[in-house]
């Protein structure tokens, strides 16, 4: 259900987030271990927001500029669950609900995905959060019905750069007290809840009347269509692609204005100096980074693209083979409208009787449930659905897997079946293979109980790969074509530490497949920040009694404030100094000094 690009797509993603980590969160220079926020963070920071909005608004817009009937019809996800690489159980349930259903959450994606990105940059926090929220509902259903590997779960990592630390605070149960809510309200906050309502109401308007969002009564349904033409949304976005480049541009330049304020408070010369220094690296850096973003991000329009300045396309073609920036566009066109295309592998001894070669992940037996897979991703699992999409010499790797499962390499067979148990053949190779192309589809909940006896229903439709063996000429003649007969091995040396390393790493994790050793891993992870996160809390459960100045590492005021730690602690030195006066003063009145020194100890 995914272009034939989804696959870079992912890797890709991982690859910018990756080098924008690197910005984020570089080494500290002086304080070594240092949590302590400092005053350019927000500048890198926004670079993520960036990449998300890129994400996230391509996706929508090329799910209309690729002319797919099935997303200007809103029927894509009647097709999307039983079509898409690897379904999970959930998702045969998701095939069952009604078509106007499946409508309606095309339109919903739609309005996620184009509408609700422009908020991204929108300076009413709240409306940012609403942004958030309406991001990882949609991952999250996602990760439900479909998987994804980590892809999913990066999104919502992305979407985290949409909140601040108040509302992360909440979560953690360290939300600063806010002030009392004033009545009658402050003109600011009455013109900022209008402007969010405003907002609220353009995209409700905007759905309706784009999409023909109509309640029919009489069958107790939402109906729903697409209420423009091609040329009307290609004009569309002609229009607000290059506004929308200005747009974050001034969200950019405010950043880098509100970073060199703080720079700007630091107290101390030198400590001001090395903070204005650290700001105009960072600065040029996330300036440098959102320039060349320009050149892939108005691909979505290459009249736009081509207005942009050289200098760009310049910068972009200098880095481009580094991939730190990247177009993005998943779903792009709906593939298996007809019924889900798969590949089954067969082998035999005498060419008589044929097994078929079941794998780990991708769909085979009718009668097996769906996997759940995520993070892990299952890269020959994957290749097999896009090799079911055309002629087997669209992939030539196909061959030389038949190659190899002929000759039995454990490695290779490892990969479709971790438990040999499971694989026929794990005692001898079989003599020849063959591979059959079939239609898979769902089988409907009228057809059995709600729990299936056999999730899917299948239908040949033809020979995929044609019978061969080892010798055979038609295997020669394809390993030849495709340059992969007698291909020599690269042989590393024996002693390095890193081949020896992950040759040891594979060694221990060669019984246990892809998920389990990612899940081990991640629940070993959070086993160890759970135990530092007890370690740190104070012991006996109360509050100190008097409030100390920030510690060290530690931003002077998280909320925002200018003033710093020295500025706080002379604050709560002065008020314990006043607390000490007012515990003397009772004392002395009333002739009770002994039990006041007693109260004061």
């Amino acid at each position: 259900a995914v272009g034939d690009s989804s696959v870079p797509h992912r890797d890709s993603l991982l690859l910018e987030a990756g080098f924008l980590g690197v910005l984020v969160a570089p080494l500290h220079l002086l304080k070594w271990r240092s949590t302590a926020w400092r005053a350019h963070d927000g500048i890198t920071f926004w670079l993520v927001r960036w990449l998300l909005f890129r994400l996230m608004f391509a996706s929508g817009v090329v799910k209309l500029t690729s002319r797919c009937p099935t997303w200007w019809g809103l029927t894509a996800l009647t097709y999307h669950y039983e079509t898409q690489c690897i379904p999970t159980p959930s998702a045969w349930f998701a095939h069952q609900l009604p078509v106007w259903f499946q409508k309606f959450s095309v339109v919903a994606t739609y309005v996620i995905e184009i509408a609700i990105p422009l908020l991204f940059f929108a300076p009413i926090r709240r409306l940012r959060l609403f942004a958030f929220y309406s991001q990882v509902l949609l991952q999250v259903l996602i990760i439900l019905t479909g998987n994804y590997n980590f892809f999913n779960m990066l999104t919502i990592v992305l979407a985290f750069s949409l909140l601040d630390e108040e509302h992360v605070g909440r979560w953690l149960g360290r939300s600063k007290r806010r002030h009392a809510s004033t009545w009658p309200p402050s003109l600011r906050s009455l013109l900022s809840t209008l402007l969010e309502l405003s907002v609220y109401g353009f995209l409700l308007y905007w759905s309706v009347q784009y999409f023909g969002l109509e309640i029919n009564w009489e069958k107790k349904l939402l109906d729903s269509k697409v209420a423009f033409t091609y040329h009307e949304f290609t004009t569309w976005l002609r229009a607000v692609t290059l506004p929308l480049v200005g747009l974050a541009f001034l969200s950019l330049s405010w950043e880098i204005l509100s970073a060199m304020y703080r720079c700007a408070c630091v107290r101390g010369c030198f400590w001001k100096l090395w903070a204005t220094l650290q700001w105009a690296v960072f600065a040029t850096a996330t300036m440098g980074m959102f320039a060349i973003s320009l050149v892939p991000f108005t691909y979505i329009d290459y009249e736009s693209n081509g207005k942009l300045w050289p200098g760009i396309h310049q910068m972009f073609n200098a880095v481009e083979r580094f991939q730190v920036v990247n177009s993005y566009g998943l779903f792009r066109r709906m593939t298996g409208v007809g019924g889900r295309p798969e590949v089954v592998l067969e082998g035999s001894y005498d060419k008589q009787t044929w097994t078929e070669i079941e794998f780990m992940y991708k769909p085979g037996n009718v009668s097996k449930a769906p996997p759940v897979v995520a993070p892990h991703q299952p890269r020959l699992d994957w290749q097999m659905w896009f090799a079911a999409l055309a002629h087997h010499s669209s992939s030539p790797w196909f061959t030389s897997f038949v190659y190899r499962l002929l000759q039995g390499k454990k490695d290779v067979i490892h990969l479709v079946q971790v438990d040999e148990s499971q694989y026929p053949f794990s005692t001898q190779p079989p003599v020849y293979i063959r591979a059959q192309l079939y239609k898979y589809w769902f089988t409907s909940s009228a057809e059995g109980s709600e729990d299936p006896v056999q999730w899917w229903r299948r239908q040949h439709v033809q020979e995929f790969f044609p019978t061969v063996s080892l010798g055979d000429p038609t295997l020669e003649s394809l390993l030849r074509q495709h340059g992969l007969k007698d291909k020599t091995v690269l042989k590393r040396s024996a002693d390095a530490f890193l081949p020896w390393l992950l040759q040891s790493l594979r060694q221990l994790s060669h019984p246990f497949s892809g998920p389990i050793v990612l899940w081990s891993l991640y629940l070993v992870a959070a086993t160890i920040c759970l135990l530092r996160a007890l370690g740190h809390r104070p012991r006996g459960g109360t509050a100190p009694a008097r409030h100390k100045g920030p510690r060290r590492g530690e931003p002077a005021d998280r909320g925002g404030g200018e003033k710093n730690g020295q500025v706080r602690r002379k604050e709560a030195k002065e008020m314990e100094e006043k607390g000490e006066g007012r515990v003397r003063g009772a004392g002395n009145g009333h002739g009770d000094g002994p039990r006041s020194t007693k109260k004061k100890k």
